[in-house]
């Protein structure tokens, strides 16, 4: 059966997609003031690509506000996990730019329309906490369990 795209806030959604680049840029900027040496992990190509991935979270986001179903952001989040892992982006990142996002896109939703998009960044989150802990994230590492795993 297909998702019911109108069982939650579609005219919420719409207002979001309408304000995707304003929420877009804030919540890159509230995140790389967020994040302590985020803004020198990126050249000026990645916070681009940043910028360019803050589009889709929130077109994610709209669908899951307009379907009342955080599975859109949820399983968007599931399946580009790689993605930012070959591309060197730690998930930390990643989860600190949807929490920026959901800072950002606040103002645009009354109080019960926040209500689908805060359980579809959350489900976010939580798929990027998961997925951090594999090997390959690009988070920095302890340095005396790096020391212990090499036998130093």
């Amino acid at each position: 059966m297909p998702p019911d795209m109108t069982a939650g806030f579609p005219e919420a959604a719409a207002r979001l997609v309408a304000a995707t680049d304003a929420i877009g840029v804030r919540a890159l900027g509230d995140a790389l003031e967020a994040v302590p040496g985020m803004r020198e992990r990126y050249d000026d190509h990645g916070l681009r690509l940043l910028l360019r991935d803050t589009r889709i979270i929130v077109e994610r986001v709209a669908k899951s506000v307009a379907s009342g179903d955080p599975t859109w952001t949820r399983e968007w989040t599931d399946w580009v996990a790689p993605v930012y892992r070959r591309r060197g982006v730690p998930l930390d990142d990643v989860a600190a730019l949807m929490q920026a996002i959901r800072g950002a896109a606040a103002p645009v939703l009354s109080e019960e329309e926040r209500v689908p998009m805060n359980e579809a960044l959350d489900a976010a989150v939580a798929v990027c906490r998961y997925h951090r802990r594999f090997s390959g994230d690009a988070r920095r590492r302890n340095p005396i369990l790096a020391a212990l795993y090499k036998g130093a």
